[in-house]
């Protein structure tokens, strides 16, 4: 069995960075300015980079993703019950309670993983006001289905994009729609800025909204209008991110190769599924998940511990459930019977690490640590 390289941990992903005099003249030009936060130049630069980049209209720039989920929410005044999903990071959940808004937990789709809009329906009440759905590891939401089940009942919708950042949908940006869109810039995401995240926006006005909140409600030195938060990214943060951004291409190709490598080679190995790509969508590689079934021989926690022996930290993304964490499992939606496909994936998927400077033979030695005892139980088999 081929090994991970020794003395060297192979992570389920790591950060890009670019080399460090690349970013010196950012820094040096930080500390000439003397501006450090409150919407400087290269904040403003950013928002205007990122909206040429993604294909969006406006872009509120955050601290982190979650002040931008619970700013969101804050924006468009949700209150009541939000339904969302149990497989996420608990980010999603933890910014409704902080505001304090009921999730209505509801079942998601095998195929994608993503939000099941009859399950959606299913789970609406007159408390209900919004949906918040989560594009998971990047692939886009049944949108249409969701835009006609929100226009019928009224309801707002707000997508945690976190993983979607670069993704399109039927020639679009998928984070063009719902009420508004959530990104997530964190140092494990594709493109980050150390820590960040934004809220796409769909007009002037209620980016300035937005943007208010993001500043304690403040106006102007005199005038506040909301109860807001202080979630500024700040210049440095900025910077970083213009810096990142020359290379977003490069690094979205490199993905792309190593998930088309992987998808080869683990076609055939009974028991090893991929998520597949939907029609029209083009994908951003951010993870790359595998459900692990009945089939193979081992169960999935076994084949998790048989990576992290030889060194490689592949993530059981999503497991628990956030359901069922302590301060969401007493809720009627948390039952187990309601969730029977987010439970089945959460105890079968393994996500796999992907990054642009992992190394094909390292990708080429997980394969076949994947790969053995598949071909150990077949021998068997033969022999028998």
């Amino acid at each position: 069995m081929m090994s991970a390289p020794k003395n060297k941990p192979v992570y389920v992903t790591q950060p890009l960075l670019p080399p460090l005099e690349d970013f010196l003249p950012y820094l040096e030009a930080i500390w000439d300015n003397k501006i450090l936060t409150n919407g400087g130049p290269f904040h403003q630069q950013l928002e205007q980079a990122l909206c040429d980049y993604l294909g969006v209209k406006h872009i509120c720039l955050f601290a982190n993703g979650t002040l931008a989920l619970m700013t969101a929410l804050q924006a468009l005044r949700i209150n009541g019950e939000v339904i969302t999903t149990p497989y996420s990071f608990v980010a999603t959940a933890h910014s409704l309670l902080w505001n304090n808004i009921k999730p209505v937990f509801a079942d998601i789709e095998p195929h994608s993983l993503n939000l099941d809009p009859t399950r959606i329906e299913a789970a609406i009440t007159p408390q209900t006001t919004a949906i918040m759905p989560v594009h998971c590891y990047g692939r886009p939401c049944d949108i249409e289905a969701i835009e006609k089940i929100a226009d019928n009942y009224n309801l707002k919708v707000i997508y945690d994009a976190a993983h979607a950042f670069g993704v399109r949908h039927r020639g679009g940006s998928v984070l063009n729609h719902g009420d508004l869109s959530v990104i997530s810039f964190h140092a494990t995401k594709i493109f980050n800025t150390f820590e960040g995240g934004a809220i796409v926006c769909p007009d002037a006005k209620t980016k300035q909204r937005i943007d208010h909140l993001k500043n304690f409600g403040f106006v102007d030195e005199v005038t506040v209008v909301a109860a807001g938060i202080n979630g500024k990214m700040s210049e440095i943060n900025a910077a970083f991110g213009l810096l990142q951004l020359k290379g977003i291409d490069g690094a979205r190709q490199k993905r792309k190769a190593i998930d088309a490598h992987y998808r080869r080679q683990l076609a055939g190995i009974d028991g090893i599924s991929c998520l597949q790509q939907g029609e029209g969508e083009a994908a951003n590689h951010a993870y790359f998940p595998i459900l692990v079934s009945p089939g193979y021989p081992l169960s999935r926690d076994a084949l998790f511990q048989l990576l992290r022996d030889q060194e490689i930290y592949a993530r059981r993304y999503f497991y628990p459930l956030i359901s069922d964490f302590p301060m969401y499992r007493g809720m009627p939606s948390a039952a187990h019977a309601n969730l029977p496909v987010a439970r089945l994936a959460s105890s079968q998927v393994i996500c796999l690490p992907i990054y642009p400077d992992l190394e094909m033979a390292t990708v080429d030695a997980i394969i076949a640590m994947i790969a053995a005892p598949a071909q150990q139980q077949a021998l068997i088999r033969n022999i028998a």
